[in-house]
C-alpha cells in the first residue's frame, strides 16, 4: 500500500497486480504492480484537469517545437544561408539532445516525480527558443535547437509516468492517447497557424512567442499537478542504473523496439521537416498548399493518437493483443511511406492524411513494454524506448538531408530520384524490423 494522501488531496492508492497476462517471449507480468484506485478514488474529472491537462499542454509545445521548422525553414534560410545538410542538422539536433537526456531522465522521473522534472526542463526549452530567435548563424541556430530538444525531452515521458501513477492499467492506453493527441494538436498549430503568423511577424517573433508560452506551461504544471508518492524499493542510484541495463538486456524489449524506433523515428523526422519539401517537389504544391497539406497530416496524426488509445482497450477485450494492433498499424504506415518514396502524387492530401493517421500506430508499444516491468521502472522503460526512437529520428532526419542533397536542385526542387532513395531507405528498414517483431505478435495471447 502506498500510504497516506498525496499532495492536492488525492486519496490513498493501493498497489495491485496488473490484470494482464505475461509475455511468453520474455519476463512474465507476475512481477508487475500497478497503482489502482482504492475505495475512494479521486474523480476522473479532477485527474483529467490536474494531471492530464497540464502534461498535455507540455506535450503540445514539444510537438510544436518538433514540427515548426517544416514551415519556418524556408524563412530561416532566407535570413541565414542553409543547405540541405544544414537544415537537417539544425532541425535534427533537437532529436539528438532529446535522446541524450532519456536515460538520466528515466532515473530522475522515477526518483523525483514527473511534476518537478518537467517543470524545470521546460525552462531550458524556453531559453533555447529565445536563443534561437536571436541567432544569426548556423552554429547559433544549432545551439538554440539543442537546448529546446533537451528542455522538452521529458514532455511525453513525464506524462506517461504520471498516467501510470494515477490511472489503472486498463485506462493507460486511452490516457496516453489523450497526451499524444495533444501533440498532434501542437503539430497542427505548427503548420497553417504558423504560416498565418508569418504575415504578422517573422520566424524570430514566432520562436520568441513560443518561448513565452513555454514558461507559462512550466508554471501551470508546477502549480497544478499533485505529487504522487513513489513505490517503495526504488533503491539507490547504482541500483537504478543497473535496472536500466536490465531493461536493455531483456530480449522481449528488443523484439518490439526496432520496429517502433524506425517507424516513429522516420515519422517524426519526415512529418516534422521533410514532408513539406516533399509536397513542394513531388506534389508540386505552393508554400500555402504545402502548409495545408502539413495541416491535414497533423490533424490525421492527432486523430490517430486519440483513436489508438481509445480502440486499444476495446480491441483487447475482443482478443486482439495490443502488440498486434501496433504491428498492423505500422505495416499500413510502411505502405504510406512506400507510396511517398515511389512518388505517388495522384491524391497528395489523401496520402498526407493516411501517412499522418498510420504514423501513430507504434505509440501503443509504450503501454506494451511498460506492462513487462514493475511500476517503479515505468519511467525508465519509457525513456529506454524513447532513446532508441530519438536516436533513429536524428539519424533519419539528418541522413535524409544528406542523401537528398546528393542531387542538385532543378528549378528550386530536388528530383524524384532523390526522394525515392531518401524515403526508400527507412521504408525498407522498417519493413525488416516488422518482420523481426512477428514472433512476439504470434506468441502473445489475447
Amino acid at each position: 500500500m502506498v500510504g497516506g494522501k498525496g499532495a492536492g488531496g488525492l486519496e490513498n492508492f493501493s498497489v495491485a497486480p496488473s490484470p494482464g497476462t505475461g509475455f511468453p517471449w520474455g519476463i512474465p507480468l507476475t512481477s508487475r504492480t500497478h497503482a489502482v484506485p482504492s475505495s475512494a478514488p479521486p474523480a476522473a474529472s479532477a485527474l483529467l484537469r490536474r494531471v492530464v491537462l497540464p502534461f498535455a499542454a507540455g506535450y503540445f509545445l514539444s510537438y510544436l517545437y518538433r514540427t515548426v521548422n517544416a514551415v519556418l525553414a524556408p524563412e530561416i534560410g532566407r535570413a541565414i544561408h542553409l543547405d540541405g545538410s544544414d537544415i537537417g542538422l539544425m532541425t535534427g539536433i533537437y532529436f539528438m539532445t532529446f535522446a541524450a537526456a532519456q536515460l538520466p531522465l528515466g532515473i530522475l522521473l522515477d526518483r523525483f516525480g514527473p511534476r518537478r522534472v518537467e517543470s524545470l526542463l521546460l525552462c531550458f526549452a524556453a531559453a533555447g527558443a529565445f536563443a534561437f530567435s536571436l541567432a544569426d548563424s548556423v552554429p547559433a541556430l544549432v545551439v538554440g535547437r539543442a537546448l529546446v530538444g533537451f528542455g522538452v525531452s521529458s514532455c511525453l515521458m513525464a506524462a506517461l509516468k504520471a498516467n501510470v501513477q494515477f490511472f489503472p492499467p486498463q485506462r493507460i492506453p486511452l490516457m496516453n492517447g489523450i497526451i499524444l493527441g495533444a501533440g498532434g494538436l501542437g503539430a497542427i498549430a505548427a503548420t497553417a497557424p504558423v504560416q498565418a503568423a508569418l504575415h504578422l511577424t517573422d520566424w524570430r517573433g514566432v520562436y520568441a512567442g513560443v518561448a513565452l508560452l513555454t514558461l507559462a506551461a512550466a508554471s501551470f504544471l508546477w502549480l497544478t499537478v499533485p505529487d504522487r508518492p513513489q513505490a517503495a524499493g526504488a533503491g539507490g542510484l547504482r541500483v537504478q542504473i543497473a535496472e536500466v541495463a536490465e531493461i536493455y538486456r531483456d530480449p522481449g524489449f528488443w523484439r518490439v523496439a526496432p520496429a517502433t524506433m524506425l517507424s516513429m523515428g522516420s515519422f517524426m523526422s519526415i512529418q516534422g521537416l521533410w514532408a513539406g519539401p516533399w509536397l513542394r517537389d513531388v506534389a508540386g504544391f505552393t508554400p500555402d498548399q504545402s502548409a495545408t497539406g502539413l495541416t491535414v497530416m497533423a490533424a490525421a496524426m492527432a486523430l490517430g493518437y486519440l483513436s489508438v488509445g481509445a480502440m486499444a482497450e476495446r480491441l483487447e477485450k475482443l482478443g486482439v493483443p495490443a502488440i498486434t494492433q501496433g504491428a498492423v498499424g505500422m505495416a499500413l504506415h510502411v505502405l504510406a511511406l512506400g507510396a511517398m518514396a515511389a512518388g505517388w502524387s495522384a491524391a497528395p492530401l489523401t496520402l498526407a492524411a493516411f501517412y499522418g493517421l498510420t504514423g501513430t500506430a507504434c505509440s501503443i508499444n509504450y503501454a506494451v513494454l511498460t506492462r513487462r516491468f514493475p511500476l517503479r521502472l515505468a519511467g525508465r522503460v519509457n525513456t529506454s524506448l524513447n532513446l532508441t526512437i530519438f536516436v533513429a529520428a536524428f539519424i533519419i532526419q539528418w541522413g535524409l538531408g544528406a542523401m537528398i542533397g546528393l542531387w542538385d536542385k532543378v528549378d528550386g526542387r530536388w528530383p524524384p530520384m532523390a526522394w525515392a532513395v531518401g524515403l526508400g531507405v527507412p521504408t525498407g528498414l522498417t519493413l525488416l524490423a516488422l518482420l523481426w517483431q512477428v514472433p512476439a505478435c504470434r506468441a502473445e495471447k489475447p
